[in-house]
């Protein structure tokens, strides 16, 4: 087993120092590339801190976004290609210390990588060099998922736990706090939430078996541990927070918050009882840890009773906000309905017209054509113009056009009563047209 071992190493040796070598030789980025290679090589010791520099200087604010973009993706092809737990773990550490300790940028270029490639989900990764090293890749799985948690928590409070700086406490009532001991009802419910499910992946990061004593091992852990103690903080002045605002919430967000206070206490006993297994290690000697209380768990019969009889919806408090905001927002709509009475208004007369035209009477009413004449060589002299005649037969005509439309009411109900067909009437009216030729004549005849 020793000399499998001793083999390894060398065979490690070899692979750091012909990385090293082709990235002096191929690379654009040869100082970023060299200070990869070496601070996540297989020499089972934490990275050095000044390789560990190189790497932050490489990602600062001052440097492009090209060279940001670069190193995160020789970490990501670094953590890729590896099966040795010890080359998985040194670049999850210096990951990790890019987000504590480096600048934001790297941070804002790191989210978004790994939204599309999840370098950090490391559920198939395993070391399969020997039974020890098994129990090293489950914790390096464990420690990725505690790093990835870490930035989906970060994607829902838009800031990092760790880099908040809590007040220093002060003499007297004045205590240092968290952002969650201000916040509003609905950004509590959704921060909790996040902040509680960091803290599970958090006291899953306990070693087992051989990963309990080993040192690198130990160096990750107390970088967890570090940040426990403002996750737990953030955690703590919500939930006082919490239980403030608890008797003026609706139905739905009083279940809610009853979920959250039930997981606080579970998540207390369990945060404790994981600092107890750490406090005997090396590195966490120089740790305070603090003195953990749980919630109170009679106050949630008390809880339970109060969503039994919460209202469905909240109660507005200002009055005049609701009808301001409906003003504002319906205004430009009821400036766009305004002009639609008038084009309804504009049809009716038309929709009354319609029903009576006067084209369709006049051609119920209008005359028969005129009897054909034969013609006698005209002895009386009857073909020749008179306009006073033409004149005589247009009236008549027009006279029985018009007495649908034009004639009195009285004058049309006798017309009906006496015949109510049109047509028939027509025909009767057109007969004393024929008796006005007579008088034509005869003044016809007069005159010569």
């Amino acid at each position: 087993m020793s000399a499998l071992q001793s083999w390894r190493k060398a065979y490690g040796a070899l692979k750091d120092s012909t990385t090293v070598s082709l990235a002096n030789l191929n690379s654009d980025f040869k100082d970023l590339d060299v200070a990869i290679v070496r601070a996540t090589n297989h020499v089972e010791t934490p990275p050095k801190e000044r390789h560990l520099r190189k790497i932050v200087a490489a990602t600062s604010i001052a440097r492009p976004r090209a060279d940001v973009a670069y190193c995160i993706h020789a970490l990501a092809r670094r953590l890729a290609k590896t099966r040795n737990w010890i080359v998985a773990l040194k670049t999850l550490v210096v990951i990790h210390r890019l987000l504590r300790d480096g600048d934001p940028t790297f941070r804002e270029e790191f989210l978004p990588f790994t939204q599309r490639v999840r370098i950090l989900q490391l559920s198939n990764f395993k070391d399969d060099s020997s039974p020890i090293a098994w129990d090293y890749s489950s914790w390096v799985r464990t420690y990725g998922l505690f790093l990835e948690e870490k930035l989906e928590c970060f994607r829902v409070l838009k800031y990092d736990i760790e880099a908040e700086r809590l007040p220093k406490q002060g003499q007297g009532s004045e205590k240092g706090h968290s952002r969650t001991r201000e916040l509003n009802s609905q950004d509590l419910l959704e921060q909790l939430p996040a902040l509680q499910q960091l803290l599970y992946r958090l006291i899953g990061c306990r070693p087992e078996g051989a990963a309990n004593n080993n040192y690198l091992v130990q160096y990750a852990l107390a970088l967890v541990l570090k940040e426990s103690f403002k996750i737990y903080c953030a955690i703590n002045d919500g939930i006082i927070n919490l239980v403030d605002k608890f008797f003026e919430m609706p139905r739905h967000e009083a279940l809610k918050a009853v979920d959250i206070y039930r997981r606080a206490g579970q998540q207390a006993g369990s945060l404790s009882d994981f600092y107890e297994s750490c406090r005997g290690l090396e590195l966490a000697r120089n740790f305070q840890f603090p003195t953990l209380r749980e919630p109170p768990q009679t106050f949630i019969s008390t809880m339970e009773e109060y969503v039994k009889e919460a209202p469905r919806m909240v109660p507005v408090t200002e009055p005049l906000e609701l009808p301001e905001r409906l003003l504002l927002t319906y205004k430009p709509e009821e400036a766009e309905e305004a002009p639609e009475p008038v084009p309804i208004v504009e049809e009716k007369p038309q929709a009354v017209e319609e029903p009576a035209p006067v084209p369709t009477s006049s051609e119920i009413a209008s005359p028969p054509p005129k009897p054909e004449i034969t013609d006698t060589g005209d002895l009386l002299g009857l073909s020749d113009p008179n306009p006073s005649v033409s004149a005589i037969e247009e009236s008549n005509a027009l006279a029985l056009a018009i007495i649908p439309t034009g004639v009195d009411s009285s004058t049309t109900n006798t017309a009906t009563e006496q015949d109510p067909t049109g047509w028939e009437l027509a025909l009767v009216a057109a007969t004393p047209n024929s008796n006005t030729n007579p008088l034509a004549m005869e003044s016809n005849l007069l005159s010569f």
